[in-house]
């Protein structure tokens, strides 16, 4: 049973747990600064309030206690020195912060900054109310003058409800105009709406005349294409018997040409 053993364990035994305190309470006056995990840092915070207070004691035997939880004369010496010289005077408490960074890649531990809180104090400003006599009266003045503002906020009340009635009777006669208006305009509406029925039975008239149209030259165009093809493919034949008749000509006028010089 852990009977007189408060604390954290963090996940080693006491005398392991107990040096690395004391190592992260030493290093952090020495650097002024240490990035550890939330559990130690928040485990570590009470020793390090403790050793200022000793130090703020300056005494013979607070300095021994300082010696011993830090287990270093020097840096015992070191926080005496600058707490005497007026480091965290002003403070009574709190004397570190803990500043989160995230959590730790592969066992999620939250890192955090731990540093000093060297910056001075600053004290509230006192209120500007004056003693409790004064602040009384002022109560009072407020008061009366609330009593006397009563009756002409019930005039500015009549008044007020009699505006109200007025603007509510010109409402009433705006949505009159306005009903007749939508009347009307609902008449002009069937008016367009037929108008625009007959338009569009005009525009399907005019697209049905332009598709004929388009058929008719598409029509024109293949049979003009079909003339040609027709023209370029006698072409050919034409000018084979053409050849051929001439040819046969040659033929004649050399045979001619043989039997002359034979009957010669």
């Amino acid at each position: 049973m852990r009977h007189y053993k408060k604390g954290r364990k963090l996940g080693t035994d006491a005398s392991h747990t107990k040096a690395m305190k004391k190592s992260l309470v030493a290093n952090l006056f020495s650097n002024d600064r240490i990035k550890t995990t939330l559990e130690r840092a928040k485990e570590i915070r009470g020793d390090v309030d403790r050793v200022i207070t000793w130090a703020k004691r300056g005494d013979v035997h607070s300095r021994r206690l300082a010696i011993s939880a830090l287990g270093d004369k020097n840096l015992v010496a070191e926080i005496f020195t600058k707490v005497e010289q007026g480091m965290f005077k002003d403070r009574q408490g709190g004397y570190s912060r803990i500043m989160r960074l995230g959590t730790r890649r592969g066992d999620g531990a939250t890192i955090v900054i731990m540093e000093l809180a060297q910056e001075p104090v600053q004290k509230r400003k006192k209120s500007e109310g004056g003693s409790g006599a004064a602040a009384k009266a002022a109560k009072g003045t407020k008061a009366a003058a609330a009593v006397a503002a009563a009756g002409g906020t019930a005039a500015a009340a009549e008044e007020a409800a009699s505006e109200e009635a007025a603007t509510v009777a010109a409402a009433e006669d705006a949505a009159d105009e306005a009903t007749e208006t939508a009347e009307v305009t609902t008449e002009d509406a069937a008016d367009v709406d037929d108008a625009v029925i007959e338009v569009e039975a005009v525009e399907a008239e005019a697209e049905e005349a332009a598709a004929a149209t388009a058929a008719a030259e598409e029509a024109e165009a293949a049979s003009v294409e079909e003339a040609e093809e027709a023209v370029d493919e006698a072409a050919p034949a034409e000018a084979v018997d053409a050849a051929e008749g001439a040819e046969e000509a040659d033929a004649a006028e050399d045979a001619s040409a043989e039997e002359e010089s034979d009957k010669k």
